[in-house]
């Protein structure tokens, strides 16, 4: 195994990762085959909403076929002499709070990309371009259901001269981050070209502790991609007030209709109700898994991630990492 971090540590992380009950497993069906060529968009197609971080604003985005490049690109129509960003991790600016590509001059950029870039492995769509006017992306009132719709509806043009590569870690590679999290990308499973996830979270609000394993499927992306973005009561009222002043905190597109508040010992808005299991609402844990961990994961430069992720209190920022490492030390080959 390679390893980033104190090793001595990983041990304790796991086991406390293995205190939590798994809340939800949904395996891919009997009758799952992994696809043998590429997909790109049936057609071009656009959605819009509120922009997430300047109050009042609309923001577009146009998503269309790609079929001359391989992978995802990120065009700004108002960029008019920069080239598109490739959905690569090497072009993260920034992935502290969301995940911000860019590429070539320092007003080229898209921030909060990771509830776009998640539909690539998410849905299997391989290739395409989405271009916007603005750095500032829309924030959908039921996580990313509008572009799961749109895409489901424009439907996909599967690309039979480019069979799909499969790609997988040469060996298990572990990276710990902060707050006890930790963060693994193992070849388990991979000759079946299956992606399986395990994804906890434990915070501090009455989100607490929750659990899912998953294998990804087109099927189990989109019920996950209801999930809203979550925030603490504290960060919402920072959004709110120091927000105005301050970037960091500028998410003035934030509303108790498109963000899960979550305070001490009770939600302050409803959780989704498709997402309540038993009686637990499940809506970060998904947000997680699909909105933030897949996005990282589709930074790849092409081809498909096959194995087994084993995520325990992770974030953006320690997904990037262990992406760059993967590509430092050369460890993807081919399944």
């Amino acid at each position: 195994m390679l390893f980033y971090g104190a090793q001595s540590q990983l041990a304790q992380r796991r086991e406390n990762m293995e205190q939590i009950q798994i809340d939800q497993v949904i395996p891919a069906p009997d009758s799952w085959t992994p696809p043998q060529y590429q997909t790109t968009l049936a057609d071009s197609f656009e959605v819009n909403g509120p922009a997430t971080y300047k109050k009042g604003n609309h923001s577009t985005l146009v998503f269309e076929p790609m079929e001359e490049m391989e992978g995802w690109w990120i065009s700004r129509s108002d960029q008019t002499e920069q080239l598109p960003i490739r959905v690569f991790t090497g072009n993260v600016w920034n992935a502290r709070r969301n995940i911000v590509l860019r590429s070539g001059s320092q007003h080229n950029y898209l921030r909060m990309t990771e509830h776009i870039i998640a539909h690539r492995l998410g849905l299997g769509v391989d290739n395409a371009v989405v271009t916007t006017g603005t750095g500032d992306p829309p924030l959908f009132d039921v996580g990313s259901i509008p572009i799961v719709e749109a895409i489901k509806r424009t439907g996909l043009k599967t690309l039979t001269d480019r069979p799909i590569v499969y790609r997988t870690v040469k060996e298990p590679v572990a990276i710990l981050g902060p707050y006890g999290s930790f963060l693994e990308f193992s070849p388990e499973g991979a000759e079946t070209r299956k992606l399986t996830l395990d994804v906890a979270i434990d915070f501090p609000t009455i989100i607490g502790k929750q659990r899912i394993v998953f294998d990804l499927t087109p099927e189990t992306f989109a019920f996950g991609a209801q999930a809203r973005t979550n925030c603490s009561r504290k960060q919402m009222f920072l959004a709110k007030t120091f927000g105005l002043l301050f970037a960091d905190t500028r998410n003035l597109g934030y509303t108790r209709t498109n963000i899960l508040v979550a305070g001490k010992t009770k939600y302050v808005n409803k959780p989704l109700p498709e997402l309540i299991l038993d009686g637990k609402p499940l809506e970060a844990i998904w947000h997680r898994a699909c909105l933030d961990l897949i996005a990282a994961l589709s930074l790849i430069d092409y081809g498909r991630l096959c194995g087994r992720i084993t995520s325990y209190k992770s974030g953006h920022s320690l997904d990037c990492r262990l992406m760059n490492l993967i590509y430092i030390n050369k460890l993807l080959t081919t399944v």
